[in-house]
């Protein structure tokens, strides 16, 4: 039931479809407002590519206008996640590459973490196995990680040569974990296990191995049958003011809480108190 006057939003040219949308370099397939995307390289533990990270970031900018998709859980084939940057379709190439082109590459895997953090959706990382290099930064750039025990995430860019600071990560990890747990971390590379990503913060639960993406799609599925207008702005606020004052924030979410309160789902909430039942949400 609609609560408020005024058209449905159907702004044209603002609305895509996903549903049938059939990726080249990974899998994708929604169900019941769950979107999930699985890294399918499983006989070398799902590493990237040139144009893997090209198509993940196009999908993560076009989920922006999926308003069939309600949520999304990004996970790897097989028993690992994600090992980074394969190293002969992406790192032996790079030592050849002119500075104009060895930018254009971390400008482009910058960009996909700019397009996971901007889509409305909230993302759920299901991680298993190894969980490396960009393969980290896809679990960090994700709203929500649920791992195993067996996982292993590393930051291991030092160990081939290379700064800690990419694609985000020095703004991010610091911010998940704390400033001196991130230093150790990309200073080092070395892997952080699965009980001790959970008790840093990284990870927001463990799971068994075997129920871990099932886990990770039965929470997306929540959210996706929650307020996802709200769900959205929350995103938003998260997102944004990290660069706030305090008092910008709370201006910030006044404005963000009276938007959601023009909504047919705060109506929808009240009715349903009111009249001792559950509300059911739709995202408008």
């Amino acid at each position: 039931m609609r609560y408020l006057t005024g058209e449905p939003h159907q702004l044209p040219g603002n609305r895509a479809s996903l549903a049938d949308y059939q990726p080249q370099h990974f899998l994708f397939n929604v169900e019941a407002g769950v979107a999930t995307l699985t890294l399918n390289r499983p006989e070398r533990k799902n590493p990237l590519t040139f144009d893997s990270y090209a198509e993940l970031r196009d999908l993560f900018r076009a989920l922006a206008y999926a308003t069939e998709v309600k949520a999304i859980v990004v996970t790897g084939a097989g028993e690992n996640f994600c090992s980074g940057g394969d190293v002969h379709d992406i790192i032996g190439p790079l030592t050849r590459l002119d500075m104009p082109g060895l930018l254009a590459f971390t400008r482009m895997t910058g960009d996909l973490v700019k397009a996971m953090r901007a889509c409305p959706q909230p993302v759920v990382a299901a991680i298993d196995g190894i969980c490396a290099g960009a393969g980290a930064i896809l679990a960090l750039a994700s709203d929500i990680r649920y791992g195993t025990a067996r996982s292993k995430t590393a930051f291991l860019f030092t160990r081939v040569g290379l700064a800690g600071c990419d694609m985000g990560a020095c703004a991010l990890l610091p911010r998940v974990i704390g400033q001196g747990r991130a230093a150790e971390l990309l200073y080092t590379g070395r892997s952080l296990g699965g009980e001790e990503a959970e008790r840093w913060g990284f990870f927001n639960r463990l799971c068994p191995p075997e129920t871990v993406l099932q886990d990770a799609q039965a929470f997306a599925a929540a959210l996706a049958a929650g307020p996802t207008f709200a769900h959205g702005m929350t995103k938003k606020m998260l997102q944004q003011e990290w660069n706030m004052g305090v008092d910008e924030a709370i201006e910030a979410e006044a404005q963000a809480q009276a938007i959601c309160m023009a909504t047919n789902d705060f109506h929808r909430a009240y009715h349903a108190f009111v009249a001792k039942e559950k509300p059911q949400f739709e995202g408008d």
